[in-house]
């Protein structure tokens, strides 16, 4: 609880106690009426100074003046008492002034809580970056730090850049980034992204990244600007708010003045008294607090809430966008499979596994393709280049090279033709299939393949358990790779061999196709799935490890690169926008019920009190709700 909080409490507590010891006080007259100003002040000197300024600056319609102009309005109901011989009631002013306040704090309390669920993401910004220079550790600004440039992460500190772990073995805690309590082993050669705290031994890493380009300073931007973007709830009710506001102030003048005109015209008595207290009571039941509070408050809590289980939402806009989702459109490599290549298996060769690897490995020192990395790796041994000679990549087919004096041709069926190689087809239908041929005479084949990730099959099975209505793949790769990694996940339909720009037709042709309010999503990693990421209802990507372009495009990023939050982000939304759609039937409908009440005088200002701050207090704790997410 801050400052502001411990004093509007005391505020509260002090009034309170005040009104109760007043009632047992045997006072009358002028004295009572500056008694009871006392406790009124206290309580409602912030809200008259607020409706003050805002006439003041000409725009006065809001909550503030509604109070003012009921309490006050009140309390001179009572002082006229006073003076005819009744006894005037200046507890039902202070009252409605002291509920309003506790509404206020509550409200108050709640967003602190929401804003400190995102205050524990923004604790991941590091302060410093550690170098070391002439055998010393300096501290320098992360800022400072270019890529390339070896910084030290003692045990316990954060890591302030991504980079590449060049020496040491450790564990990280990945919690702040992606929800995730379970901890993270790395060692030389491991990725590592910002935001990580370092829990057991010392670690060297490479930095790959500027600090501004950095997880940790996306993440960071993207929640700071997450509560610009409006929700077609949030603009509906200020828009709503702006008219419905004078408009009750204009009933309320025409329920304290018509109906005593028009019983003076037929000549009965006017009870000016009782309908300009029923006037009064009006305006408090119409203070569209409830919703003006409550429905932001509920997309702000929802995002603190995902952003606490590693899913980052952009904006409120897009929270209502993902609720309505019914379609999901996956990109293959690096979002269902790993997107990593390694050697499966070796068929068919002559000659020793571990020194066909080796030789398939030299041929192939030079290129920085994806399965020429898996090659290099499966190989686990540093390379000699200068037992490599006469590289030459023939497109579309493979690589041709001498390696320790015997040509070797590594590629596809076609390179084997062409070196006059008798090649055996593979019958593997998940992998690529690399033939090698020695001196022109077949040696075998290597077959490489993309693992697909732990989650991936749960992940489709958890979204049509929430009543997703088709699961379609995009892929580039060849159709029996495709067509085997979807069935598998027993995903519904899947096209491959797609350029880039066949996704996006594709995924075009689907939002044409698709019938109703539902919206479709495209989750991917890749640079070249930016363009469809933009296309689609909602992008959503992946955050750990995919490339700067898709989290830009994208408007859900996802913290771990794990399929099954697609689901767990689809089921955020969905209650947020349940307790957004609870929240606007429950507070319009008790308004209007006792808006007719006071209308009709059966409804007091104590009726008006619960109208106004318990129907606001009631929203406001379902609105928390949003924060709580369950695993």
């Amino acid at each position: 609880m801050n400052k502001k909080q411990k004093n509007n409490l005391y505020r509260i507590i002090i009034s309170a106690v005040l009104l109760t010891g007043l009632h047992f006080v045997p006072v009358k007259g002028v004295l009572r009426f500056l008694l009871y100003l006392i406790p009124y002040f206290i309580i409602g000197y912030d809200v008259l100074r607020k409706a003050f300024k805002g006439i003041k600056n000409r725009q006065p319609m809001d909550e503030s003046l509604l109070m003012c102009v009921a309490t006050v309005g009140a309390m001179t109901l009572a002082i006229y008492r006073d003076l005819t011989g009744q006894t005037g009631d200046y507890v039902e002013a202070i009252a409605v002034m002291l509920f309003y306040q506790i509404g206020e704090w509550f409200q108050s309390v709640a967003v602190g809580r929401s804003r400190r669920n995102i205050s524990e993401l923004m604790d991941i910004r590091p302060d410093y970056a550690n170098i070391e220079t002439d055998g010393k550790i300096e501290q320098v600004d992360p800022d400072e730090v270019e890529p390339g440039i070896v910084i030290y992460v003692h045990p316990g500190e954060k890591i302030p850049i991504d980079g590449t772990v060049s020496a040491g073995t450790s564990t990280l805690d990945t919690a702040a980034l992606t929800g995730e309590s379970l901890p993270r082993n790395v060692t030389e050669g491991d990725e590592v992204i910002s935001g990580c705290i370092n829990l057991t031994s010392p670690l060297y890493i490479r930095t790959t990244r500027e600090f501004g380009d950095s997880t940790v300073s996306k993440i960071l931007d993207l929640v700071e600007n997450a509560s610009s973007r409006k929700s077609k709830s949030e603009d509906f009710i200020t828009k709503f708010a702006r008219v419905y506001t004078p408009a009750v102030v204009y009933s309320a003048l025409a329920l304290a003045i018509l109906p005593p005109v028009f019983r003076m015209i037929c000549g009965a008595a006017p009870y000016w008294g009782d309908f300009i207290y029923r006037a009064l009571a009006f305006l408090v039941i119409s203070c569209p607090c409830a919703l003006v509070v409550s429905i932001p408050l509920s997309f702000f809590a929802g995002i603190g809430g995902a952003s606490h289980a590693g899913v980052l939402i952009k904006g409120s806009n897009y929270m209502e966008t993902l609720s309505e989702v019914d379609t999901v459109v996956f990109d293959k490599t690096g979002t269902l499979t790993r997107g990593s290549f390694e050697v499966d298996a070796v068929h068919h060769s002559p000659v020793d596994e571990a020194q066909l690897i080796e030789a398939v490995a030299l041929a192939e020192a030079a290129s920085t393709h994806p399965i020429s990395l898996s090659l290099r790796r499966a190989y686990g041994k540093e390379l000699d280049r200068s037992r490599v000679s006469d590289i030459e990549e023939i497109a579309g087919q493979g690589i041709r090279a001498r390696v320790d004096g015997r040509d070797i041709a590594v590629g596809n069926t076609k390179l084997m033709s062409a070196v006059g190689a008798d090649y055996i087809e593979c019958p593997n239908d998940m992998g690529t299939v690399i033939h090698v041929a020695l001196e022109g005479v077949y040696a075998g084949h290597i077959v490489i393949s993309d693992t697909i990730k732990p989650h991936s099959a749960e992940a489709v099975k958890a979204l049509k358990n929430l009543g997703i209505k088709r699961t379609i793949m995009l892929t580039g790769d060849a159709s029996r790779i495709a067509d085997s990694v979807a069935a598998e996940l027993g995903l519904d339909e899947v096209h491959s061999e797609l350029l880039p720009s066949d996704k996006v037709d594709r995924v075009d042709r689907l939002i044409t196709e698709r019938s109703g309010k539902g919206r479709l999503a495209f989750v991917g990693d890749g640079i070249n799935d930016a363009p469809v990421l933009s296309r689609a209802d909602i992008g959503i990507a992946m955050g750990a490890m995919g490339s700067d372009a898709a989290i830009e495009a994208a408007d859900v990023v996802l913290m771990d690169d794990d399929p099954l939050k697609i689901s767990r982000a689809i089921a955020i939304a969905r209650k947020c926008l349940r307790i957004v759609k609870e929240n606007i039937v429950f507070a319009i409908g008790i308004k209007l019920l006792c808006l007719l009440l006071s209308a009709l005088g059966l409804a007091g200002m104590w009726l008006a009190v619960f109208a106004d701050v318990g129907v606001m207090v009631l929203c406001v704790l379902n609105a928390i709700r949003a924060l709580i997410i369950r695993k």
